[in-house]
């Protein structure tokens, strides 16, 4: 099914999409809520993850990996292998805003995030890391909602960031600082594959366009697959991607789709090289973990085809992130 274009996105306008789903008793369930910043100055890109997972019974007890309050901060410079500093805390301190409850916030410590802004202070491993950031945005969007099951949302899709970021005593600061989105995923338990893209696009004449794509395994053989299209303050769904091309190994992601009404687009993410960082997320069941493959610095080519209208190419070195996990088809 083909969703045609729309004129906003629909969404409740008290919505934000931030709000908690899990309570603290929850025994089985992650949920994060994530950033992905590009610098305005093209030097490099930041993915900061906040994650709760398994409240109820204290994470995965045993496993100094399994904490129920996770901090990630990782460091994709735009000339070197990214850099991954991940902290660990007991739930004692935490205060989290109720289930569904707006304004929405998370605390722990130094570290937080609410809806317009976010702040942390890791130190890992001989390296200082910290940050204080404010952020906002002209769209939302939710790209998947299976209840208890889990869901995919994007709360601020054409983030613009102000603020400052320290590694070690380098400073980034800038207003803006950089580009990019925030999101909020929740589930029961990973899927056993998924990939899922987000690109920002630059525009000297006009606002930014954005493009976010979720593919993933579903019960029965089913696999889920939507993209969402913010273009000339225009919305646009698609649910019919043709895959040209999915490799996994090098983080290549090629394929097109179209809407009833004619608009077509073609779109190539491009994850490979050295800014390729691979990270192990583990399992809600504390099983063990499997592997996910994220480049927060990729490289994205839109090309926009609408019925009648002149086709129109997008292009960014840096304004994209690829991410690809699990070891099912691809």
């Amino acid at each position: 099914m083909i969703s045609s274009k729309m004129s906003s996105p629909r969404i409740k306008p008290a919505e934000t999409l931030n709000e908690a789903f899990s309570s603290l008793s929850t025994r089985r369930r992650y949920e994060v809520w994530f950033v992905r910043l590009g610098l305005a100055d093209g030097g490099g890109a930041w993915w900061f993850r906040y994650l709760l997972m398994n409240p109820g019974r204290g994470g995965c007890p045993g496993n100094p990996a399994g904490m129920p309050l996770q901090l990630w901060a990782t460091w994709f410079p735009k000339d070197g292998k990214p850099q991954s500093f991940i902290q660990g805390f007991p739930l004692a301190g935490l205060e989290l805003s109720a289930r569904g409850r707006d304004p929405f916030h998370l605390r722990m410590s130094n570290n937080a995030i609410q809806q317009n802004s976010c702040r942390g202070a890791l130190d890992v491993r001989g390296h200082s890391i910290s940050w204080d950031l404010q952020f906002h945005s002209t769209f939302r969007a939710c790209l998947s909602s299976k209840g208890w099951i889990g869901f995919s949302r994007t709360p601020h899709s054409d983030a613009l960031f102000s603020g400052q970021i320290t590694l070690d005593g380098r400073r980034f600061q800038g207003d803006p600082l950089g580009f990019g989105v925030q999101g909020h995923n929740c589930g029961y338990r990973h899927r056993k594959f998924w990939r899922w893209a987000h690109a920002y696009f630059l525009r000297p004449d006009g606002a930014p366009t954005t493009f976010e794509v979720l593919v993933y395994e579903m019960p029965f053989g089913l696999v889920f697959r939507k993209a969402v299209l913010w273009h000339n303050a225009e919305q646009r769904v698609f649910r019919n991607l043709k895959e040209i091309k999915k490799d996994r190994e090098n983080l290549r992601w090629d394929f097109s789709c179209s809407t009833r009404d004619g608009f077509e687009l073609e779109i190539a993410f491009d994850g490979c090289g050295e800014s390729m960082h691979r990270l192990p997320y583990l399992k809600t069941d504390c099983s063990g973990s499997l592997e996910v493959m994220n480049n927060s610095l990729a490289r994205a080519t839109l090309c926009l085809k609408p019925r009648g209208g002149l086709v129109e190419k997008l292009e960014t070195t840096a304004g994209a992130v690829v991410e690809m996990g699990g070891p099912g088809p691809h």
